[in-house]
């Protein structure tokens, strides 16, 4: 790392049917840089021994997210990076543990707040592709967020960003667009030609916008 340049830990979440695995391209970019990353498994994801059976409730599924973040020490704070469906994972996480997250970005991820809740979200959006290695479970309604309901004290206190993938056939754009509308953010960059597995498509480009990001906040 550069000479006067802090070292950021990046936590990468993946999105649906994933796994840490599919931030490989960014971690290593990050650590080349000098930075610290962390890439979770959720419950049932990944090389995650959970079977999918057991999990009753999306709690379950980012339960791997909370422990992390809880066991990390009070001035640990850290970039906490959401892909699509991790977008809810992330924003439980930031309800939990405003303090310990310096920004939360969401790559063209699901981004639900206090007044904009998940179940209008999933409405709106095109139904879920079948995708790689794992199935997904949808849940109860009831059950997206756990027992703390997304508040303007805590999620509201944590600075959001927003990547668009604008080649996105899963999560289209103007989906994307409607929900930094009605839910605005600090900021919004856009990756072009990147599509939904933009970690794929456009490591580099990703990785530029997350350093660029995680320098502006972490200094705040």
């Amino acid at each position: 790392m550069a000479e006067g340049k802090k070292q950021i830990h990046f936590v990468l979440v993946h999105g649906g049917c994933h796994g840490a695995w599919s931030w490989y391209k960014v971690a290593s970019r990050l650590r080349s840089q000098g930075h610290l990353v962390t890439a979770l498994d959720m419950a049932a994801a990944g090389v995650n021994p959970k079977h999918l059976q057991h999990l009753n409730s999306f709690s379950n599924y980012y339960h791997p997210l909370m422990k992390f973040l809880e066991a990390l020490p009070p001035d640990g704070k850290v970039v906490l990076v959401g892909h699509s469906m991790g977008g809810i994972c992330i924003s439980a996480a930031m309800e939990k543990f405003p303090e310990k997250i310096a920004v939360a970005v969401f790559v063209t991820a699901f981004m639900p707040s206090p007044e904009f809740n998940v179940q209008t979200i999933l409405k709106e959006a095109l139904t879920l592709a079948t995708m790689l290695v794992r199935p997904a479970k949808l849940f109860h309604e009831a059950d997206w967020l756990g027992e703390a309901p997304l508040s303007k004290q805590n999620y509201c206190s944590v600075p959001r960003v927003y990547i668009i993938a604008d080649k996105d056939n899963l999560l289209k754009p103007e989906f994307q667009t409607w929900m930094i509308e009605n839910n605005p953010t600090s900021e919004v960059q856009t990756i072009s030609g990147a599509d939904h597995m933009v970690m794929f498509s456009r490591p580099q480009e990703l990785c530029f916008c997350l350093q660029d990001f995680a320098e502006k906040y972490c200094r705040l």
